[in-house]
């Protein structure tokens, strides 16, 4: 196409959409949300813990559920294939070839909850269940030497955690 047909173009669907009856109407796509519609998408979890579904989980069943859904992508120990690794690069953060992994950067354990919900895995993301997202949850926490290996994970029990990196991070509010 060239310029001249390009801006003719452009200014057509300037003035087009510039027009008083789709400035007052809209194109006439879908429909408003209701509150009850946006509530339901406010999945937000914060470091404290605010609006930690209910359910758990423990290191064994999180290890069952990575073996089958995760490892494919992160490999077998979570130490890295076609996706990130998950697991190690403990006191490597301030060398030149830092490795940012669950438990080396992760500043709080929610926030790994928050994104396995989210994110994961890769071709479904949001599939998972409360209590298989808490399962993970301890699995890579268990594997980054964080909790036990008899931990139990659920709202109560997940904000408890003290991630090793928590210290790690200057809220940019409190830089002077």
């Amino acid at each position: 196409m060239s310029m001249r047909k390009l801006s003719v173009l452009i200014l057509f669907l300037c003035s087009f959409f510039s027009s008083s009856n789709f400035a007052q109407e809209g194109p006439g796509l879908g429909v408003p949300a209701s509150a009850e519609e946006v509530a339901g998408w406010d999945i937000s979890i914060g470091p404290e813990g605010e609006n930690l579904p209910q359910g758990s989980g423990t290191v064994a069943q999180g290890a069952a559920i990575f073996a089958t859904r995760c490892a494919v992508c992160h490999g077998p120990n979570a130490e890295g294939a076609t996706n990130d690794r998950l697991v190690g690069g403990h006191d490597t953060l301030n060398t030149a070839s830092a490795i940012k992994t669950v438990g080396s950067y992760w500043p709080y354990a929610t926030t790994v909850f928050d994104y396995i919900r989210r994110a994961m895995p890769f071709q479904q993301p949001g599939s998972l269940s409360n209590d298989e997202v808490y399962a993970l949850t301890a699995y890579l926490l268990e594997m980054n030497d964080v909790i036990d290996e008899d931990a139990v994970l659920n709202a109560r029990t997940l904000p408890e955690i003290n991630m090793p990196n928590k210290d790690g991070f200057v809220w940019a509010w409190e830089e002077e």
